[in-house]
C-alpha cells in the first residue's frame, strides 16, 4: 500500500465499490457564459440572448460575488451575504481538477471513489430562473455538461438541472437530457418562486417558497409520474439562504448554517404530506448536502404529529365537544374570585361555536392510517447526501433511536471542488474514520458509501450502473434485492 493515499487504502480492504452520491464540477465562467449565449441565440436570437446577458441570472462566481454589496440597496432589501470565496486556491491540483473532468477522471482512484454523482456548480442557481427563460439556460447548460462529461460515462454520471417553476416546463427539460443527451440523474429546483401581491414602487418582490406539494398553485404529480417513467431519481440542491427571515447581511457562515437542510426539510414535508410518496410509492428523492440529522427530526416529529392530531385523536380537541357544564363546575369550586364572579361570561366563552377547517385530517392527502404507514412512506423514498465529515451520520443508523427501529437512507456526498473539501482525498479517509471511532459498524458504511447511493438511482433504474465499473457489484446487489 506504500504510497497509496488513506482512501485509496480503505477502498482496498472494502468489498465493495464506493459510489460518491454528490460530488461537484466548477464550470469555467468564460466557457460558460459563450455556451449559453450562443445556445439563447440558436433557440431564440439575439434578443434573448441579450435579454439574459443584461438579466441578473448569471452563473454563480464566488471571486466576484461581493461586487457591489456597499451598494445601499443591499442594506435596504436586507439581502443575504452570499457564498464568497468557495473554490480551492491553495491546492492547484485540487482546483485544476475542478474544472477539469479529465483529471478529475484520473483521481478518482486516488480519492477512493469507484463512481461519482458530479452535480454542476456556478449554474445551479439558474435553476431558480423562472419562465421560459429558465428552461433555456437549463437546456444550455445540460448540453455543454452532457459534451465535456461524455467520454468517462464508465465513471462519471453528470446531473442535468431541472427547473421547477413550471411542471411543464419540468417535463420537458427532464425528457430532453435524459432521451437527447443521456443524462441518468437531475437536480431539481427544491422549491419555486411566488410572488405575493402587487409589486411595491420601491423595495423587492414579497415571495414564498412553493415546495411542489402541499398549497401549491400548480399540480406537479406529471412531473412526478414523468421522473418514475424515465427511471430518474430527482435531487435537491436547494438552499433558503436568501429567504430566511433570519439572516444576515453581512454574514456567510450565519446564513450558510442549515440553510440546506431547512430548503430539504420543507420539501420533503410538503411531499410527504402532499401525498407525491402515497401515490408515486416508487419514486424516489434524494437531498443533497444537508445531512441527515434534519431527515430524522422530520421522521419522528411526522410520527410524533401523527398520532396526536390524525383523524380519530384530532377529534379529542374539538372545542364543540367540551363538556361546557362540567367545567365550569371546577371553575365555580377552584376558580378565584375574579373568576367566579363572571361565571355567566366564562360560560358564554367556553361556548362559543368551533371554526372549523375544510379537512379535518391533515394527513389525509398521504392516507396516513397507522404510524407504519409513516414509516413505508417516508423510509424507502428519500435520500440523504451527507458530508464525510458530518458527526451526526450515526443518527441515520441509530436504529435504536429512530421510532419503530429504522435506519435512514444516508449516503456519502464527497462534495469535491467545494470549499468545505481542502482535500480531494479526504472524504472517503474520513468518512471511514466512523467506523475506525465505532460510530457507525462496516455494514453502515457499506449503505452510506454503496447500497444507499444504489437504491436511490437504480433502484428506479435498475439499467443505470450498466457499462460503468460498477455494473457487476451493482448487479449483484440488485439481484439480492438491495435495491
Amino acid at each position: 500500500m506504500t504510497g497509496k493515499t488513506k482512501a485509496a487504502q480503505v477502498r482496498d480492504q472494502v468489498d465493495h465499490p464506493i459510489i460518491d452520491a454528490d460530488g461537484h464540477f466548477v464550470e469555467i465562467g468564460p466557457i460558460l457564459d459563450d455556451e449559453l449565449a450562443t445556445y439563447l441565440e440558436e433557440t431564440g436570437g439575439k434578443e434573448l440572448r441579450d435579454r439574459y446577458l443584461a438579466s441578473a441570472s448569471r452563473p454563480f462566481n464566488t471571486a466576484n460575488v461581493l461586487a457591489n454589496r456597499d451598494d445601499p440597496v443591499v442594506q435596504q432589501e436586507w439581502r443575504s451575504m452570499p457564498s464568497w470565496w468557495g473554490w480551492q486556491t491553495k491546492n492547484t491540483l485540487d482546483r485544476a481538477t475542478a474544472h477539469l473532468p479529465k483529471l478529475l477522471y484520473q483521481r478518482l482512484d486516488e480519492m477512493g471513489i469507484d463512481f461519482t454523482l458530479m452535480y454542476p456548480s456556478a449554474v445551479l442557481g439558474l435553476i431558480h430562473t423562472e419562465g421560459e427563460m429558465g428552461a433555456a439556460l437549463a437546456r444550455g447548460a445540460n448540453r455543454y455538461l452532457a459534451s465535456i462529461f461524455k467520454p468517462y460515462k464508465d465513471r462519471i454520471a453528470v446531473g442535468a438541472i431541472i427547473p421547477m417553476s413550471r411542471p411543464d416546463l419540468a417535463i420537458a427539460e427532464l425528457e430532453y437530457a435524459v432521451k437527447e443527451l443521456g443524462a441518468k440523474t437531475a437536480v431539481i429546483a427544491g422549491f419555486a418562486r411566488r410572488p405575493l401581491g402587487d409589486k411595491p414602487a420601491n423595495g423587492p418582490q414579497a415571495v414564498r417558497a412553493d415546495h411542489y406539494g402541499i398549497d401549491s398553485p400548480y399540480d406537479y404529480d406529471p412531473f412526478w409520474a414523468k421522473c418514475v417513467e424515465l427511471g430518474v431519481a430527482p435531487v435537491s440542491h436547494s438552499s433558503h439562504l436568501h429567504l430566511r427571515v433570519s439572516r444576515s447581511v453581512s454574514n456567510y457562515a450565519y446564513n450558510h448554517i442549515g440553510a440546506l437542510g431547512t430548503s430539504h426539510e420543507s420539501l420533503a414535508k410538503s411531499l410527504f404530506m402532499g401525498g407525491v410518496t402515497r401515490r408515486f410509492p416508487t419514486l424516489r428523492v434524494g437531498f443533497l448536502e444537508g445531512g441527515v440529522a434534519w431527515a430524522c427530526a422530520l421522521y419522528a416529529d411526522l410520527i410524533g404529529h401523527w398520532s396526536k392530531r390524525n383523524a380519530e385523536a384530532i377529534l379529542e380537541l374539538d372545542p364543540d365537544r367540551l363538556d361546557v357544564d362540567g367545567l365550569m363546575k371546577y371553575v365555580k369550586d377552584f376558580g378565584d374570585e375574579t373568576m367566579v364572579g363572571q361565571l355567566d361570561r366564562l360560560r358564554q366563552f367556553f361556548s362559543q361555536p368551533a371554526a372549523r377547517p375544510k379537512q379535518l385530517d391533515e394527513f389525509s392527502r398521504a392516507l396516513i392510517r397507522k404510524a407504519e404507514d409513516i414509516r413505508d412512506l417516508f423510509v424507502p423514498n428519500f435520500y440523504f447526501g451527507c458530508e464525510a465529515d458530518d458527526p451526526l451520520v450515526g443518527w441515520a443508523f441509530a436504529d435504536k433511536v429512530n421510532p419503530m427501529g429504522v435506519q435512514l437512507r444516508a449516503m456519502i456526498g464527497s462534495d469535491i471542488s467545494h470549499w468545505d473539501v481542502p482535500d480531494m482525498t479526504k472524504p472517503v479517509e474520513e468518512a471511514y474514520e466512523m467506523v475506525e471511532h465505532g460510530k457507525i459498524s462496516e455494514a453502515n458504511f457499506r449503505d452510506f458509501t454503496f447500497t444507499n447511493p444504489l437504491r436511490l438511482h437504480a433502484g428506479m433504474n435498475p439499467k443505470f450502473f450498466e457499462g460503468t465499473v460498477c455494473e457487476a457489484a451493482a448487479g449483484k446487489a440488485l439481484a439480492a434485492g438491495l435495491g
